[in-house]
Formats: structure tokens, C-alpha cells, sequence
């Protein structure tokens, strides 16, 4: 059994920053890519942000500049440093993981945290 267990989201005024976490646990052989979703009220889940085992990313146009990903191999843990955010980052953020549990490789899914940006 695989857990994603997401942290770091809250509420934040216009311009500040705020840093997820991520962290897998469970049956894990090997992580292929992680990434950052969203998903506003009234819209379609949307990817944000990519990692490649790696190392290699992939940004959203909307938050290229402001978002950095990355990840700690050791401690299958992703993180999402969101820098000078905006009100229209406000969703509820995922994670996902490709990983190999030693019987197939599967995505897995986070439970969810808010991010909510507003004055």
C-alpha cells in the first residue's frame, strides 16, 4: 500500500510565499515522475509542475518564474516553493507519483491542501 501525505498549504496575502510537501511512503521500489496539480472551484484539475526521476521539470506557463519544484530522492518527498502568489493560485493542490511497487507501476494520488491567496 502507497500513502501520499501532503503539507504546507494555508492562507497567505497577495505577493507572499508558501512551500508544499509532499512525501510518499508505504511499498515504494522506485518514483518515476512526481507533480503538482490544482484545482479551483468550478474547474478542471490542472498540472502545475513536473519532475522527471531525474531531475528534469516542467512548468505551467501561469506560474513559470514564481514556482519551483524539486525533490528529495532519499526521502521520496516532493516539494513546491510557490513565490510572489496570486489570488488566482487559490485551489486545492495535489500531488502525484508514478511508482513501481515491485508489482506494476501505478499513479497515486494526495488527499489535497488548500492554498487559499487573499487579502
Amino acid at each position: 500500500q502507497v500513502q501520499l501525505v501532503e503539507s504546507g498549504g494555508g492562507l497567505v496575502q497577495p505577493g507572499g510565499s508558501l512551500r508544499l510537501s509532499c512525501a510518499a511512503s508505504g511499498r515504494i521500489f522506485s518514483i518515476n515522475a512526481m507533480g503538482w496539480y490544482r484545482q479551483a472551484p468550478g474547474k478542471e484539475r490542472e498540472l502545475v509542475a513536473s519532475i522527471t526521476s531525474g531531475g528534469s521539470t516542467n512548468y505551467a506557463d501561469s506560474v513559470k518564474g514564481r514556482f519551483t519544484i524539486s525533490r528529495d530522492n532519499a526521502k521520496n518527498t516532493v516539494y513546491l516553493q510557490m513565490n510572489s502568489l496570486k489570488p488566482e493560485d487559490t485551489a486545492v493542490y495535489y500531488c502525484n507519483a508514478g511508482i513501481y511497487t515491485g508489482w506494476a507501476t501505478s499513479g497515486y494520488w494526495g488527499q489535497g491542501t488548500q492554498v487559499t491567496v487573499s487579502s
